[in-house]
């Protein structure tokens, strides 16, 4: 068989594209690396963070804010202390326009309306400083605490199971770590804090009311509250339910965006992007709409409030008005009546504001509530032990498996690979080739029978211990934004250079990295869009390659390959299989031709195993394809 030449070579391709166009492989332009020299060099020094992660999942209460917030309650009564200061010292003004106006002013007594003069503004100054330190102070642990939900959240995602990721929109799983985060954050930093001060302050006055005057502040009470009870229940009942609406709406949106900005190529080659804006405006207009319910309930609710207040203080300017004329009341006392009741209703309006975000929030604590209960499909077991270095040798027992009830992909599958043998496993589309390798990965568990490595059952060791002597390169390999070194070095973070350049090499990069202008530095797109297809998988290659796995699975690895990168990718397979275990799914013959063994899957069921010449002296359905196959090459 001959080989042509590495890739990146003998032609245009995406290297000399994007040199040509002035863009040396999606790196920083040569006039600006200067600058970012100087900003790099004076970034601060990042310790190492040290997160704890592990695939058993444990049990934990319902999230809610409650159970969130309760580590934190030491914390939390700090918060409460400085927001009683402060709302204390908010509201010594009016009491102080009292005893200004009937001891100083009344009495013409010029010293005490200097002293309380002073005395107000220092008040001021320290509901200032307490104000400042409290922002602060709850401000810090708002982040603490956002810090923490997201990690939580994150973490969660990252210990599912491929399922999950496949019956979920990764737009709606976006939300729950942006939009619906988001919103507990306003909540946590803004709206439990205010909505406590705005409290606090509401019964301070109610206290400092009844004290002035209790007859008056009791009938002015009497009729207020009640109205403004109801009115508050009925808007707590009707925008619970739209704001529930918008949550579930933001997703579908994010969830649309996200979908159209992955397939923008294929979008852009059928000609739909008019269709899309469409689709866009259409799923943004029930946004639009769940959101128009909210804002109806808040235009009733917020002028309700404040008409109430006017006729509260309307109220009282009538009845205590006559008191003072009847000398029943003295004028600083009514003045600093009507201040108070002002500064009473101003808290219930900002209640009614902070009310929409603790809706908006506790709508999205339900969301979030909802994908922490979700559990995975494969959950390493509390007594699972780490698997010692492995073999490689392979045991399928009685698999069954379906990915959803009622449709069985695999049936009554047996099959033994012994340490250091290439199996190929060739078959129809939907026949379940690739469900195999995804078992032995555990990436699923079989609904029936075991599959065993050396002898261990694999649901019964630990996933880390499993899948560090694993390697994967999938059909369509993913590459993340960032340089060649940190893609090569994915499955090996601590890797050396030299490590890396042996990688490069046993793949036949070498050739290709050394002409890029900053070599294993060079940056790449996301997805490795600056790369070719045939360049994306020698890099998927080499990152296999580095790990030195025990066991190696190339799922359809160069079915999107032209033959000459199909011929550099098979030399760097020779180098890459040797002495390993590996499951070689493929469409390809040329590619199967070299395995050790062949099996043929249909209809879930291995109908054919044996060698590449047995199973043509069998004459069965691989000898089948093999003449197709071979009609196809010679014409």
């Amino acid at each position: 068989m001959s080989f042509g030449p590495p890739i990146g070579f003998g032609g245009a391709n995406s290297v000399t594209s994007s040199r040509d166009a002035g863009l040396p492989y999606a790196g920083v332009p040569g006039h600006l690396q200067k600058s970012v020299n100087e900003v790099l060099d004076a970034e601060p020094d990042h310790p190492e963070t040290v997160v704890e992660f592990s695939y058993r999942t444990k049990h934990e209460e319902s999230f809610t804010l409650r159970s969130f917030l309760a580590p934190h309650k030491l914390k939390l009564v700090g918060a409460l202390f400085l927001v009683i200061a402060e709302s204390i010292l908010l509201q010594a003004g009016p009491l102080l326009t009292k005893f200004g106006i009937d001891e100083g002013v009344v009495a013409g007594k010029r010293g005490v309306l200097v002293i309380v003069a002073c005395t107000y503004l220092a008040s001021i100054a320290l509901h200032a400083l307490s104000a400042w330190y409290r922002i602060r102070y709850t401000g810090a642990l708002g982040e603490a605490l956002m810090k923490k939900l997201r990690i939580r959240v994150f973490s969660h995602l990252q210990r599912q199971s491929l399922d999950f990721f496949t019956n979920e929109k990764a737009g709606v799983l976006m939300t729950r770590m942006t939009s619906d985060i988001e919103a507990l954050s306003q909540l946590f930093q803004e709206g439990l804090v205010n909505f406590a001060v705005q409290g606090l302050t509401v019964v301070v006055i109610t206290v400092v009311l009844i004290i002035l005057n209790p007859s008056l502040a009791f009938i002015t009470l009497l009729i207020v509250v009640p109205i403004t009870l109801v009115l508050s229940e009925w808007f707590r009942r009707r925008s619970e339910n739209a704001y529930r609406r918008v949550r579930n709406r933001i997703g579908d949106v994010l969830a649309d965006l996200q979908e159209s900005l992955a397939g923008i190529r294929v979008i852009t080659a059928h000609n739909r992007r008019r269709h899309n804006v469409i689709r866009h405006t259409n799923v943004v207009g029930e946004h639009k709409d769940a959101n128009l319910d909210a804002v109806r309930a808040a235009s009733i609710y917020t002028p309700g409030t404040e008409a109430i207040a006017i006729i509260g203080r309307a109220f009282v300017l009538l009845i205590g008005g006559r008191m003072v004329l009847n000398g029943n009341l003295k004028i600083g006392e009514l003045t600093a009546f009507l201040l108070y009741l002002g500064a009473f209703f101003a808290p219930i309006q900002t209640l009614t504001q902070l009310y929409n975000g603790y809706q908006q929030g506790q709508a999205a604590t339900a969301k979030l509530r909802e994908l922490l209960a979700t559990q995975p499909s494969v959950v390493e077991r509390a007594d699972a032990s780490d698997i010692p270095p492995i073999n490689g040798e392979i045991c399928l027992n009685s698999i069954n498996f379906s990915y959803t009830s009622g449709t069985q992909v695999l049936k009554e599958v047996n099959l033994e690979i012994r340490a250091g043998e290439t199996l190929a496993i060739v078959g129809p589309t939907g026949g379940g080739k690739s469900t195999i390798a995804k078992l032995v990965n555990r990436f699923y568990d079989p609904d029936q029978g075991n599959i065993t490595i050396d002898g261990y059952d694999i649901r019964e060791v630990t996933i880390d211990s499993l899948r560090s002597q694993l390697g994967v390169v999938p059909q369509e390999p993913f590459l993340f934004a960032g340089t060649i070194r940190d893609n090569v070095a994915f499955s090996k973070p601590d890797a050396s250079d030299d490590e890396i350049w042996n990688a490069l090499e046993s793949t036949g990069l070498t050739q290709l990295v050394t002409s890029m202008d900053n070599g294993i530095d060079t940056i790449i797109h996301e997805r490795g869009s600056s790369l070719s297809a045939g360049e994306r998988q020698l890099v998927a290659l080499a990152r296999a390659f580095l790990s030195q796995p025990r066991v190696l699975v190339l799922d359809e690895a160069t079915s999107n390959l032209d033959l000459q990168s199909e011929n550099t990718i098979e030399t760097a397979l020779d180098l890459l299989l040797d002495g390993r275990t590996a499951i070689i799914v493929a469409h390809r013959l040329a590619t199967v031709m070299r395995a050790d063994r062949i099996a043929v899957v249909d209809e879930g069921k291995i109908i054919e195993l044996g060698s590449h010449n047995d199973l043509i002296r069998a004459n069965g359905k691989y000898a089948g394809m093999y003449a197709a196959w071979k009609t196809a090459v010679d014409r």
